[in-house]
């Protein structure tokens, strides 16, 4: 078996047997992003001689006997959080020149524990998207199919760990970005629930909405990466106090008498009969460890889009206020005046589907539209919560697919913000309600990777882990890579 195949949990097993060192690791996985990453642009920048210092003084902590589980081993992050000294772009040509003077916590967390950055990731300009296809830095392919879109925002991240360029990476979700590429790649993503995980230099998009995750192989991945990233963050106002378990410690637990309830709303119109056939076959494996199904009903689900995309945008038209050419980032040449500045800064340093968000967004937060907009959005992002509450009052996970379809080709939704917008309508609902979520990788349509999607309650990230590791355990969906990339 090839190094690159490994899991965190056997590579961290390796290191602490001294049968391979942490630079010998972190140069094997940069090779590999030298030779493949031309076919999948999954990378903005590549932090070599970062990544090479990192591993050593790895190496020397393996040696004095302190290694903690995540020590040595090479991860990468989304370019949308901040790097101290490395550039943090956020996939725009407004942060393109932007050299970050900090870390976020995120990225402090994994240094903490000892982690190796090879470098930051491919995204969507400002994490919006559902392709990585607005990615100032051109867009990203999908491994199984370098004609397809990855999936997006996080499409960087999802590719790399598929075609095993990085054994793990961070992603974010706002809308669905770290589930959805997780599902069209054939991998496993998690989102947390909102305020679990600190949202501190992170650059924000929607900040009711935006929670960092793991994507890795593997849920026991994810959940060594959860350990690390998870915790309370006096310098995240949204962040939670609360413990952190310890997320592996609960991923042996069978599933006997576990309810799972299925939305009939999932499964309905707008669902590819290919998907929906994987995803009842994950069910059925369910059923053969025991667990018990449930139908439910989301009523007011399908109203998750409409109220994300007034949400959404309202905040983003707020966060991206500050890019005004003024004290980083972009600006234009010789600006007559400061409306000049302000007016040609943003108009030649946002792309269009950033400029579209800000535009709907302050029109939904302008005077006279408040009410009739922004009021109903957060009305209605209510009513989806509370339909989830009165779901788990009957259940332990909800199931259904994470995405209504496979991957599709680059530029076949361009031109149809709309039907780009419906990717993400299974995924949509869990960030409006704050909820945690998963995609594991369940299966192939058309030769393309289909994602299981399981939603938990509120910090119930462990049990979420627990039954996707045990699907994982009695399946090998999330073992397969593509062979280009072997």
């Amino acid at each position: 078996m090839s190094l690159h195949t490994n899991t965190l949990k056997q590579l961290s097993t390796e290191l602490k047997s001294k049968s391979v060192s942490s630079v010998e690791l972190t140069r094997h996985f940069l090779d590999r992003i030298e030779k493949f990453d031309g076919d999948l642009n999954s990378f903005v920048t590549v932090t070599k001689d970062h990544a090479l210092a990192q591993a050593k003084q790895a190496d020397e902590l393996i040696a004095k006997g302190k290694a903690g589980p995540l020590t040595g081993i090479p991860i990468s992050q989304k370019d949308i959080f901040c790097t101290e000294g490395i550039k943090t772009s956020c996939g725009s040509k407004m942060l393109d020149n932007f050299i970050s003077p900090y870390n976020a916590t995120v990225v402090e967390k994994f240094n903490q524990a000892g982690a190796v950055m090879l470098g930051k990731l491919n995204m969507d300009e400002f994490a919006m998207g559902s392709s990585n296809e607005t990615s100032f830095y051109g867009p990203v392919s999908n491994p199984w199919n370098t004609d397809c879109v990855p999936g997006g925002s996080s499409g960087g991240s999802a590719a790399s760990v598929a075609a095993r360029l990085t054994p793990a990476s961070t992603g974010t979700d706002t809308g669905g970005s770290i589930r959805q590429p997780a599902s069209l790649c054939g991998i496993t993503g998690l989102k947390p629930t909102y305020g679990r995980v600190s949202r501190y230099g992170m650059i924000a998009f929607a900040s009711s909405l935006d929670q960092a995750g793991p994507i890795t192989q593997t849920a026991e991945d994810a959940a060594l990466m959860l350990n690390a990233m998870a915790g309370f963050d006096a310098k995240d106002s949204t962040s939670v106090e609360k413990d952190v378990p310890d997320y592996t410690a609960d991923l042996a637990n069978n599933l006997k008498g576990l309810k799972i309830g299925l939305p009939k709303e999932y499964f309905g119109g707008g669902l590819d009969s290919d998907v929906g056939d994987v995803i009842n076959a994950a069910v059925d494996q369910y059923k053969k460890l025991g667990a018990e199904v449930v139908d439910i009903e989301l009523p007011n689900s399908g109203l998750s889009v409409p109220a994300y995309y007034v949400v959404a945008p309202a905040e983003c038209s707020s966060n991206l206020s500050r890019f005004d050419g003024v004290r980083f980032g972009y600006r234009c040449e010789d600006p007559v005046d400061l409306e000049d500045l302000y007016k040609r800064s943003r108009s030649e340093g946002f792309g269009p589907e950033v400029k579209r968000r800000i535009m709907i967004g302050a029109y939904a937060l302008s005077a006279g539209y408040y009410d009739a907009y922004y009021l109903k959005a957060q009305k209605v992002r209510h009513l989806i919560s509370d339909d989830f509450k009165k779901a788990f009052e009957k259940v332990d996970v909800i199931m259904g697919p994470t995405s209504p379809n496979v991957a599709f080709n680059k530029g076949e939704r361009s031109d149809d913000p709309i039907a780009m917008y419906l990717s993400d309508i299974y995924t949509i609902a869990t960030n409006l309600a704050g909820l945690p979520g998963m995609s594991v990788p369940a299966g192939f349509a058309n030769n393309m990777p289909v994602g299981l999607q399981i939603i938990g309650n509120y910090f119930g990230e462990s049990r979420l882990l627990n039954v996707a590791h045990q699907f994982q355990m009695n399946t090998d969906w999330h073992t397969l890579m593509p062979d280009v990339f072997k």
